[in-house]
């Protein structure tokens, strides 16, 4: 009878670890192009092993599931599952009630699918859209204060992003920008416009930003000692977030005319 040490059975898993990273590098790259180019291989496989670490305590270890994962964290941010934007994929991931991994991937799949219909819209319109009105607002003034923020800052985000205003609700906004306040207070970010740069990343690019390996330069912005002053750090990070909405913007007219 052919013996299989244990050693061999733990080289055979890694290689099929491997063979599946690849696999799933060569699939992100075709998913959303303009994400993988600007975060570069090696950031995108940080985020390949980060997501089957993460699937894998939902209980998705099958290829389709992992997959989707995947694909959802290119969508709405790597923790996506703690994310008070998107409180449906937390309800599906952690209800084991629900059914198999097969078939909870199926009902977050149709849960994204209506999602993405509703806020990001025909060919991501809406999406796009409120990256428009992002940049627009980020280029002037930031007309708020600390007296009422919270109540303001809802409004701000109805304004820039419609559609996910009335889809998230009050609550999973408000969840949002006290996150985002806390998260700013960490980074010593105590000016209005400091706080609401915070905020407006984080429902950009999701409530985890400042550590998400798939926005590299919003982290190494943070994590920048060159820059000492805080306000002047603000300032950087303003600057990168715009020549990113300038990127996605001028890659999805490139693909419209094309």
């Amino acid at each position: 009878m052919l013996m299989v040490r244990a050693e061999q059975m733990s080289a055979f898993k890694q290689m099929a670890l491997h063979s599946f990273e690849d696999k799933m590098l060569v699939h992100l790259r075709e998913f959303s192009p303009q994400l993988f180019k600007a975060a570069g291989e090696g950031q995108m496989r940080e985020v390949i092993q980060l997501g089957m670490d993460r699937a894998a305590t939902y209980g998705f270890t099958f290829r389709g599931p992992v997959r989707l994962y995947l694909e959802l964290m290119l969508l709405f941010g790597s923790y996506f599952d703690t994310d008070p934007q998107y409180p449906w994929a937390a309800d599906i991931l952690v209800n084991q009630e629900a059914g198999s991994q097969m078939q909870r991937a199926e009902l977050l799949y149709a849960k994204a699918m209506d999602y993405r219909h509703k806020v990001a819209g025909p060919e991501d319109a809406f999406a796009l859209e409120a990256l428009r009105n992002i940049a627009t607002f980020l280029r002037q003034p930031i007309p708020l204060s600390s007296l009422n923020f919270v109540p303001a800052m809802l409004q701000e985000i109805a304004n820039l992003y419609p559609q996910k205003a009335a889809y998230v609700g009050k609550e999973g906004l408000e969840a949002l920008i006290y996150q985002g306040m806390d998260d700013a207070q960490r980074q010593r970010f105590s000016t209005v416009r400091g706080v609401t740069l915070f905020i407006v990343l984080m429902l950009a690019f999701g409530h985890s930003c400042g550590s998400d390996p798939l926005y590299p330069w919003i982290p190494n912005s943070l994590k920048d000692e060159a820059i000492a002053d805080y306000e002047a750090r603000i300032m950087y990070l303003e600057e990168k977030t715009l020549s990113w909405i300038e990127y996605v913007l001028a890659y999805f007219d490139k693909e419209m005319k094309a």
